[in-house]
């Protein structure tokens, strides 16, 4: 366990700069596409949620390698020595993630946009803008928040693919590590310390929850 909690960090921080790269890119464009639907805004947000959904992780992450790395020669290849090294294994990991909560927010915003209270609210004389950001959005958030606490927790354990294309010193590549040496106290201790992260991030999604909705309490 002790080794498994020595590149436990690493996966973490991983896991953490997806989910905001995806948080980062998802909202305004799920927000902007159900704003303005059946736009070219939205039909290109759609697309390319479509695409983000499609490409599989380890094409991806060589992909941005040759582009970045090797032809452009900006950023480094693998491993992890300062912070740039975070960069193109964030945003491959994190790019499914952007894609699926894209998806999500557009759908909650479409639903949400339709309801009275947002009619009244604009029969009212409010900005478009806070009609949208703080009556909208903060009610369409409760789903698009367990899901990025889903993505949050997937990510945490699920990096293996990512980690080994970049060799980043996680869990993941410890696992894949260990399973090549048949050494299995490792990787079972890498599944019930992710198991118990899992666990531990769903739970914190559900308080979250009384934050969001104050018609929701936890007695």
């Amino acid at each position: 366990m002790g080794l498994v909690l020595e590149y436990f960090p690493n996966t973490v921080l991983l896991a953490v700069a997806a989910v905001l790269i995806a948080i980062v890119i998802s909202f305004p464009t799920g927000v902007l596409s159900a704003t303005f639907r059946n736009s070219w805004i939205d039909y290109t947000c759609s697309v390319a949620a479509m695409f983000g959904q499609s490409i599989p992780n380890f094409w991806l992450g060589l992909l941005l390698i040759v582009l970045f790395a090797v032809v452009l020669d900006w950023l480094p290849t693998s491993g992890f020595d300062a912070w740039y090294y975070l960069i193109l294994p964030a945003f491959t990991a994190g790019l499914y993630a952007t894609a699926r909560i894209m998806r999500m927010v557009r759908s909650q915003m479409l639903e949400v946009l339709g309801m009275e209270y947002v009619r009244t609210a604009r029969s009212k004389g409010i900005a478009e803008w806070v009609v949208v950001l703080r009556h909208a959005l903060k009610n369409a958030a409760i789903p698009v928040v367990t899901l990025v606490g889903l993505e949050l927790g997937i990510l945490l354990g699920g990096t293996v693919v990512t980690e080994a294309v970049f060799a980043w010193p996680g869990v993941g590549f410890l696992v894949v590590d260990a399973i090549s040496n048949q050494d299995y106290p490792v990787v079972q201790a890498a599944v019930t310390l992710l198991a118990f992260v899992f666990i531990g991030v769903n739970l914190a999604v559900d308080i979250l929850y009384a934050w969001l909705d104050p018609r929701i309490s936890y007695a």
